[in-house]
């Protein structure tokens, strides 16, 4: 199966962590974590694999670690 790339929106500081699809077609990740020191990332590497139900290891951010609007990248077999 090839990679697959999808557009995440993340908010964190939120009450309770969420991933869910947008009607047009991103998706919103709500993280609890704070963005100091990757945190945030992690939580939300941990989040995405845990919807698509594939290791944290084949999950990576493809561009816009800094940023709130990020590129995920999804190596599923």
């Amino acid at each position: 199966m090839a990679p697959t790339l999808i557009q995440v929106k993340v908010k964190p500081g939120a009450r309770v962590s969420s991933f869910a699809q947008a009607a047009d077609g991103t998706w919103l990740a709500q993280l609890k974590a704070a963005p100091i020191e990757g945190k945030a990332n992690d939580e939300l590497i941990s989040l995405v694999a845990r919807h698509f139900e594939c290791r944290k290891s084949c999950v990576s951010i493809k561009s816009g670690a800094s940023g709130r609007l990020k590129w995920v990248r999804i190596d599923a077999a």
